[in-house]
């Protein structure tokens, strides 16, 4: 039987259309939105802003962002937007948000506040007042680790937009890599790398100095046809709207489009042993040691 809060959830999160803002790093705006006008979303209505792409959506549709964007830093759901130019007009506003529509019940949650050109300019009260927001409509919140929520208040001339990650850990952080290497390269400015050199599945990477092998994982997953997120977990997957058989329903749809083992497109080797073990034993855990050869040789020593 649904419950009236599980009616509550489905009328005001799960059935509306919602605002996303797909961050990235400067520069990889426009690449980001190719992905996004990729993907079957709801809605098509996106614009390109500094620092990454706003687009529309139902709430799978965040899903999908999460699971497929290889260029994003993080994907946020807006929840509020509003006009405060004082204390008592922003404690107001805040008190007005759903809370626990959209927070996991007992987590943490950490508020990180941007504000220009406003009057309430001071970053630890504007966050104070929304911890203390949250805190009235959902009680304390429980200290255990690994339920971290992250809510996201950017405040410019006067005009409030609160937001909650939909991310979690950074999206650069495919679930692959145990360890890095030594200057190790971000794995979304090596997926932007590859895009704008026009790697394409099934096409040869060469990648001789490849450290902890950033470039030919992501050639790999690439060539495999398989999303960079396939291998982690969100922090939607706590939201009390969070669908699991939704998210397992996209994920078949996805496994079904997954090329199967095949020869090799992806050279890797390095100088230094102990990267090239790193890589190989990532590669062996999740499956993609078919679509790299890897090598300890020093660069000079390579013949084309």
């Amino acid at each position: 039987m649904t419950t009236a809060f599980e009616k509550r959830v489905k009328r005001r999160v799960t059935g509306r259309l919602h605002s996303f803002f797909a961050a990235t790093a400067p520069g990889l705006e426009h690449l980001c939105r190719s992905e996004l006008l990729s993907l079957p979303l709801s809605d098509r209505q996106m614009s390109v802003v500094p620092g990454g792409v706003v687009f529309s959506g139902r709430l799978h549709d965040c899903y999908l962002a999460n699971l497929h964007l290889r260029t994003a830093n993080r994907v946020l759901m807006r929840i509020a937007d509003f006009h405060a130019s004082g204390f008592a007009g922003l404690e107001k506003k805040l008190s007005g948000i759903d809370w626990e529509l959209f927070l996991p019940p007992g987590g943490t949650f950490r508020v990180s506040v941007a504000s220009s050109k406003s009057r309430l300019y001071h970053r630890g009260a504007v966050a104070q007042r929304v911890q203390d927001s949250i805190s009235a409509r959902m009680g304390a919140a429980n200290e255990a680790p690994g339920s971290v929520s992250r809510i996201f208040v950017r405040a410019e001339s006067d005009r409030f937009t609160v937001s909650l990650d939909s991310s979690g850990d950074l999206l650069h952080k495919r679930g692959i890599k145990a360890r890095c290497g030594k200057a190790p390269s971000r794995e979304t400015l090596a997926s932007a790398v590859l895009k704008i050199a026009g790697y394409r599945p099934g096409r040869f990477l060469a990648d001789p100095m490849c450290g902890s092998g950033t470039f030919s994982l992501e050639a790999a997953m690439i060539s495999r046809n398989m999303p960079p997120g396939w291998f982690r977990d969100f922090a939607f997957m706590q939201w009390p709207a969070f669908s699991p058989g939704r998210w397992r329903h996209l994920r078949r749809e996805v496994e079904a489009g997954v090329t199967p083992p095949g020869s090799p497109c992806v050279f890797a080797s390095d100088l230094r042993e102990p990267s090239v073990r790193l890589l190989e034993s990532g590669l062996s855990a999740f499956g993609l040691s078919d679509a790299v050869i890897t090598a300890c040789l020093d660069f000079m020593d390579l013949t084309p």
